[in-house]
């Protein structure tokens, strides 16, 4: 299988990025943390949560790093805001200086990035003291029915790749994981939470067209394997997706949230 690219911002944005943007809404809604604070966020992506941060934060300043060069660039189009940055950094090697920001947050980055640890650690070492730290990811088990029923479909399809399912893949992705995480990095009062959004695709090829982008883990999959194969999963989901009158297709998306304090 080929790894996962993150080198295309509007892919991403098609495949998964439309849908984060209604997590990062409740995401922040939870934390409910007062205005004027300095914000970091730790693989900012095409800037999603960041835009919300301006919008519903108010903040005095907001850092975004990522790995992706691509993502980037398109946050610094779309996000043009005196208060925000956007760099291109590594989430296990911060940039910044210890004890820089009153909140630390990470939106769907935290289970792709190796070592789990080392970037909870990086969050909290930039954080001051009483400050925030916070994240979510997908759930991948289940609660994120556009992933589950395409991984569903793989393996059906090629039972010999069960191992490359994203919940096989990403055990971190449940709640009591993250909790443990955080507080084995000594977060206190650390708090988790499920974040439940509603996904419409207008029609099938809307559900299906963004797995074709080659950006994330089912796509890069998907562009790994035979046509035959390819043609077996498609046939699989058209078969199993429920599609109203109009032709949209309502699936529900999953997120766990973990917040605690430095």
């Amino acid at each position: 299988m080929a790894l996962e690219a993150w080198d295309s911002g509007h892919a991403y944005e098609q495949y998964v990025g439309r849908w984060s943007r209604k997590v990062a809404l409740d995401f922040l809604r939870w934390l409910a943390l007062p205005r004027g604070l300095t914000w970091a966020d730790i693989g900012c992506g095409t800037g999603a949560l960041a835009s919300f941060i301006l919008a519903l934060c108010e903040p005095s300043v907001v850092r975004g790093i990522d790995s992706s060069d691509d993502f980037v660039a398109l946050a610094r189009r779309h996000i043009q805001d005196p208060r925000v940055s956007f760099d291109i950094g590594d989430a296990t090697r911060l940039p910044w200086r210890s004890e820089s920001f009153d909140v630390t947050v990470s939106g769907l980055v935290l289970n792709f990035v190796p070592d789990h640890e080392t970037m909870v650690r990086e969050m909290m070492r930039v954080t001051k003291p009483g400050g925030c730290v916070a994240a979510y990811v997908w759930d991948y088990a289940g609660g994120m029915q556009m992933m589950r029923l395409f991984w569903d479909a793989a393996i059906t399809a090629s039972p010999n790749d069960a191992s490359l399912d994203q919940a096989e893949r990403f055990p971190l992705c449940q709640p009591k994981p993250l909790q443990t995480l955080f507080e084995k990095m000594g977060v206190k009062s650390v708090e988790v939470r499920a974040i439940d959004v509603l996904t419409v695709f207008q029609n099938f090829d809307d559900y299906w067209d963004p797995f074709l982008g080659r950006v994330g883990a089912a796509p890069a999959y998907l562009a790994s394997v035979s046509d035959e194969v390819l043609e077996r999963i498609r046939l699989y989901l058209q078969s199993r997706l429920v599609t109203a009158p109009d032709g949209q297709i309502k699936l529900s998306a999953r997120a766990w949230a973990v917040k605690g304090v430095v």
